[in-house]
């Protein structure tokens, strides 16, 4: 079996970074996803697509796949580009575009 190994990015439904703590295990497609003949739902024959283990580091995740003999891809995170605003800045001198309100 193949697994990914990644630190989930932040959604832009959330402001905080909660859910982006823990690295999370993924084991890749084994079988198509196909809509069910009788109710049009996708669905697949393989249940592992459903399971997602949480680690509290990299290196636990990568000792689990080592240990049950599956292929493993790490993705390293990114990390966020903080760019710092302030309300003064509307109003500066430096400001390019004209004042919209």
């Amino acid at each position: 079996m193949e697994v990914r190994i990644f630190k989930p990015a932040k959604t832009a439904m959330q402001s905080g970074r909660a859910a982006t703590k823990e690295w999370v295990m993924e084991f890749e497609p084994g079988a198509r996803i196909e809509p069910d003949p009788l109710m049009g739902w996708s669905g697949s024959s393989d249940t592992s697509a459903q399971v997602r283990l949480h680690f509290a580091t990299s290196s636990e995740a990568v000792a689990h796949a080592e240990k049950n003999g599956w292929t493993h891809s790490v993705q390293k995170p990114r990390e966020p580009r903080i760019q710092r605003k302030a309300y003064a800045d509307n109003f500066a001198f430096r400001r390019t575009q004209s004042w919209t309100h």
